[in-house]
């Protein structure tokens, strides 16, 4: 199910078009980017971004952007490397063609789970991507929901966090089911502080599971720290990439009493076996944002994905405007107390 734009709440303030304001799109989700300049009265701008023989990508802008605020959108999905190597070039084009300021609307950040050495040897590669950006010419990054929040740090330019937190805390009241029956579960230590926040919003209890990870991409779920019998669980995290940990941690839910498993995930990375897994779990709704395009009709009817381009609009408005975006989000707030 996707949440369909007429359904969307509208913007607070009306919205006069100006010639210096422009959206542009990359490849890797250009309907999300034709949603955020619907909900903004806009329209994206005419680009021309195409492969040569050899795989290299070539950018031209067809029209004027002197002088204009432009933001370009662009999640870092998969096929990640191109998605980056091509929002770069489309940086570097708008740079040289003399646009005011480059703002780099990222509502997925690529290679952000390896933001620090856990062990010997190995790449910081959300440090290495920021560097990248702000080599290639964006003045400003706006983000959503990073995986570690400490990746603004990375960045020597301006980052806007904004998270989806209303998106998915909405839809899981609009369920009607009695917060006393339901607990917030994070799937591990790390997502805790996130979750804490999720559970004051819904105002229900707090669970958190145990995980190990001995593997590379690969973690175990051990125990619930935490009353989860027959209460309805909800687990929220940023990322679902093979599904393992979450699949995981919905079986372990369940052995431990749980009546129904609810997953929240901002961005559904959806890798390998995830889909599969997904839709043998016992999750009865596994509820993603369209930060990442998916194929909803070839994913299973468990799997429902709502739109952020409200949230995202509101923030380039803001952007532009030289408006205050934290003030959006409350959550940003209370997750830095």
């Amino acid at each position: 199910m996707v949440l369909e734009l007429e359904d969307l709440p509208k913007l607070e303030r009306s919205i006069t078009p100006t010639h210096d304001i422009k959206l542009f799109s990359g490849r890797s989700n250009p309907k999300l980017s034709q949603e955020i300049a619907d909900y903004l009265g806009t329209s994206v701008g005419p680009m021309v971004v195409k492969n040569f023989a050899d795989g290299e990508i070539y950018v031209q802008v067809k029209e004027s952007v002197r002088g204009d605020d432009v933001f370009i959108i662009q999640p870092l999905c998969n096929p990640v490397n191109e998605n980056l190597m091509e929002l770069l070039i489309i940086i570097d084009a708008f740079k040289r063609a003399s646009a005011k300021t480059i703002t780099a609307v990222i509502p997925y950040y690529g290679y952000a789970r390896q933001d620090r050495k856990t062990s010997g040897r190995e790449a910081i590669t959300a440090k290495l991507v920021a560097d990248l950006l702000t080599t290639a010419g964006a003045d400003r990054v706006l983000a959503m929901d990073l995986h570690t929040g400490q990746i603004q740090g990375f960045f020597n330019i301006l980052v806007d966090h904004i998270y989806a937190t209303s998106i998915l805390v909405n839809y899981i009241k609009s369920l009607n089911i009695n917060p006393d029956d339901i607990v917030a579960v994070s799937p591990d230590t790390g997502g805790v502080q996130r979750t804490r926040y999720f559970a004051k919003q819904i105002g229900c209890s707090l669970a958190i599971i145990d995980k190990r990870r001995d593997k590379h991409n690969e973690a175990i779920a051990n125990h619930v720290i935490g009353d989860v019998t027959d209460k309805v669980c909800v687990m929220f995290d940023d990322i679902i990439d093979t599904a393992g940990t979450i699949c995981g941690a919905a079986k372990l839910l369940k052995e431990n009493g749980a009546r129904e498993v609810y997953v929240c995930a901002t961005h559904p990375v959806f890798s390998g076996p995830a889909i599969e897994r997904l839709s043998s779990a016992p999750i009865k709704e596994c509820i993603v944002t369209n930060t990442i395009p998916l194929d909803m009709s070839k994913m299973p009817s468990n799997i429902k994905q709502l739109s952020v381009a409200p949230l995202l609009g509101q923030a380039i408005a803001r952007i532009h405007d030289d408006e205050s975006v934290s003030s959006l989000f409350g959550f940003e707030k209370e997750m830095s107390v």
